[in-house]
């Protein structure tokens, strides 16, 4: 077990890290933020939809939406302007800058996925990462949002900031959903071994409590069957991902390499 690393696995399996890992000083010091979206996402969903319309309009000269924000909405700008992740414009409204949208338009949710990685139990974790690899005489590379480690056992996570609110008539919205379990599922066929784990993290809402049912059993079928975690809307407070990440990698005997 000694001198094992994520990196060292992956070789294992023709594959390795490409460029740099992203610097984790930033992402540690707007963490408050990114947990403070974890625990109220519908509310930074309509400040973030607003902030990039405004961003877009600003730069094509155009009249922006200057539209009253609640309690809640102006503690969390409040927060992603102190983050530098949005500034107010000339005319007023928010918008943002090219870090700023990378963030607020799915960044953040990797970020929250490490950080909560970080307290799982993991020992070793990685984010925003591009995959080469080597099978034969054939190359390619694959994005993979996280990947965790605990002994020499992966967890792959997948992360998608899809709307919240669900539409089962929405079929491009459902497509998205269910592309999503394939790709996690297809990085489990092309990196896994033995005893690694997948997941996909949506920010949509996929339980409906009042029920106690599923709000798209297809989509939790096909999961199941593929041995693909969902981990949904529902878990997306940190405390709560957390203990699905540490889930990921359940404590287990060291897992004989092939």
């Amino acid at each position: 077990m000694q001198g094992l690393t994520i990196e060292s696995l992956l070789a294992e399996r023709g594959a390795w890290l490409k460029g740099e890992t992203p610097d984790s000083t930033d992402v540690v010091g707007r963490g408050p933020v990114t947990r403070g979206i974890s625990r109220n996402y519908p509310v930074f969903e309509k400040l973030r939809d607003r902030i990039v319309e405004n961003t877009d309009l600003y730069l094509h000269n155009k009249p922006m939406r200057d539209l009253p924000l609640g309690e809640d909405e102006t503690t969390l700008l409040d927060q992603l302007i102190a983050g530098g992740l949005a500034f107010a414009s000339p005319q007023g409204p928010a918008i943002c800058e090219a870090v700023g949208r990378r963030y607020l338009t799915g960044g953040w949710l990797e970020e929250l996925a490490w950080l909560a990685a970080r307290e799982s139990g993991a020992d070793e974790a990685v984010f925003g990462q591009v995959l080469g690899w080597k099978v034969k005489t054939f190359t390619g590379e694959n994005e993979i949002d996280l990947i965790m480690r605990r002994g020499n056992q992966l967890g792959f996570v997948s992360c998608k900031a899809l709307r919240s609110d669900l539409d089962i008539h929405d079929r491009k919205h459902r497509n998205r959903l269910m592309d999503a379990v394939h790709e996690a599922d297809n990085l489990a066929d092309h990196f896994g071994r033995e005893g690694d784990t997948v997941a996909v993290l949506v920010t949509t809402d996929l339980i409906d409590e009042a029920k106690g049912a599923v709000r798209y059993n297809a989509l939790m079928g096909k999961a199941a069957v593929l041995d693909v975690r969902v981990i949904p809307l529902e878990e997306l407070a940190f405390d709560q991902l957390t203990q699905a990440l540490a889930g990921l990698l359940q404590p287990q005997q060291e897992i004989k390499q092939p």
